[in-house]
């Protein structure tokens, strides 16, 4: 559903950069097409997307205009999807996979650009990473391989801890593997995990409370879009049982959550933005190769470790990226 009027682009939602007089006049800007899997527009990183945006010379509003749908009331991502097909936007943004492989499936001319967490080259919206071949490029994380190095952040920190509670969502693609390697890693310590299924908000907070009447010791949180549309409750549910928690992105942390590893999605969408810049001004996405974050970034929030009653290791304060005190 398109939404009417502008709307600011901030506040972890993205909206449609079109005014009234811009949709009567059919402006010559470029439109991107902004795809969101969820109701309700929420699109955390979306200011990491108009950064890149900006770096390439495009500012929403002046030289190019952001039309952002998603599903609501009776329409289908697929619906939405090929309203922005029909629309003949210039470029497609998609910030998670299933908003990918539907922005393939409707399309092989207008070019796409996303952020997954699966090999692109296994979904299909590639032929390979560094030269893409068709209409599609974007940002990949390979998530799961973090799995093992949080737990073992988390090890260092709470050495006498003999259960760790995981949260992970099983409509995942990763959900097997994110599974297999926190269990290979948790095997050689001895110690016991606990994974939680969770797939809505409800499952997360009656996770929580699962965690209590087990007596875990420590939470690890694994990377799905799950945890990041309800990051603020994650963090808070934390904070109430007093759960020392690892986040995949630092983006908890800095809503008070105790500790992350892992990627900067702010980036990938600055990167998205990036390319989505480059696309308008004339390259191809099948010459753009798919780009890989290699930076991890280990981020512990002292704050929250003082309510918690922890003492961070020296070891792990030096390595980490930062440390918010």
């Amino acid at each position: 559903m398109r939404r009417r009027d502008l709307m600011a682009l901030a506040g972890g939602a993205v909206v449609v950069g079109l005014s009234r007089q811009a949709r009567g006049q059919q402006p010559a800007l470029p439109v991107i097409g902004f795809l969101g899997s969820l109701s309700g527009g929420s699109e955390p990183f979306a200011d990491g997307f108009r950064r890149g945006l900006k770096e390439t010379g495009f500012i929403e509003g002046q030289n190019v205009l952001i039309d952002a749908r998603w599903p609501e009331g009776h329409q289908s991502l697929k619906g939405v999807t090929a309203a922005l097909v029909q629309k003949r936007v210039a470029a497609i943004f998609c910030g998670n996979n299933v908003g990918a492989l539907e922005a393939k499936a409707a399309t092989s001319e207008i070019p796409i650009v996303f952020v997954v967490g699966i090999d692109p080259v296994e979904m299909g919206l590639v032929s390979s990473i560094n030269r893409p071949g068709g209409n599609a490029t974007g940002v990949s994380f390979q998530v799961s391989a973090l799995e093992p190095k949080r737990f073992e952040l988390v090890r260092q920190l709470l050495p006498q801890v003999s259960l760790v509670g995981a949260l992970a969502n099983p409509d995942n693609p990763n959900f097997d593997s994110h599974v297999t390697g926190l269990e290979a890693a948790a095997g050689p310590s001895g110690l016991q995990m606990l994974i939680l299924q969770v797939r809505n908000l409800a499952d997360i907070e009656t996770a929580f409370e699962t965690l209590v009447q087990r007596r875990a010791g420590a939470l690890l949180v694994t990377s799905d879009r799950l945890f990041n549309v309800n990051r603020p409750q994650l963090v808070d549910l934390a904070a109430q049982t007093a759960m020392p928690t690892m986040y995949p992105w630092r983006d908890f942390v800095d809503n008070g959550g105790l500790m992350s590893y892992g990627n900067s999605l702010s980036d990938a969408f600055r990167q998205g933005g990036i390319y989505v810049g480059r696309i308008l001004r004339g390259d191809k996405p099948a010459d753009l190769p798919v780009w890989q974050p290699t930076k991890f970034e280990f981020v512990i929030n002292l704050r929250t470790a003082k309510k918690l009653g922890l003492s961070i290791p020296p070891a792990l304060l030096t390595f980490a990226d930062e440390v918010v005190e």
